[in-house]
This record gives structure tokens, C-alpha cells and sequence, in this order.
């Protein structure tokens, strides 16, 4: 998490200080495909914490 933050930090600084509108649209979308990350590993490791403590899924 704290890596993402600086990331998203340095990339908004970035933003800021450019004047060239693709690379501004690039730092947004790079921006914006850190969050979708962030929220799909989210979902995964919820989605895998609840795979491994259903009892149903315990083939033993």
C-alpha cells in the first residue's frame, strides 16, 4: 500500500508539472491502471481467502 501511494504521488507530481498533453494522458492512465490493480488484487485475495476457509472446498 505504502508503495502505491508513493506511486501514485510521484505520478501526480509529474502530471502537475508537465505541459504535453499526451504525456499528461499517459500519467493519467498510469494512474488509473494502479488503482484497477489495487482493486482486483483486493478482490482476488477476498475471493481466495474465501475459497480456503469454506468447509465444502476441504477435500480431505
Amino acid at each position: 500500500m505504502e508503495d502505491k501511494q508513493w506511486m501514485l504521488a510521484q505520478l501526480t507530481d509529474l502530471f502537475h508539472k508537465s505541459r504535453d498533453y499526451k504525456q499528461k494522458a499517459l500519467l493519467m492512465a498510469a494512474k488509473e491502471l494502479i488503482e484497477e490493480q489495487e482493486k482486483r488484487k483486493e478482490q482476488l485475495q477476498g475471493e481466495l481467502d474465501g475459497t480456503l476457509w469454506n468447509p465444502g472446498n476441504w477435500n480431505g
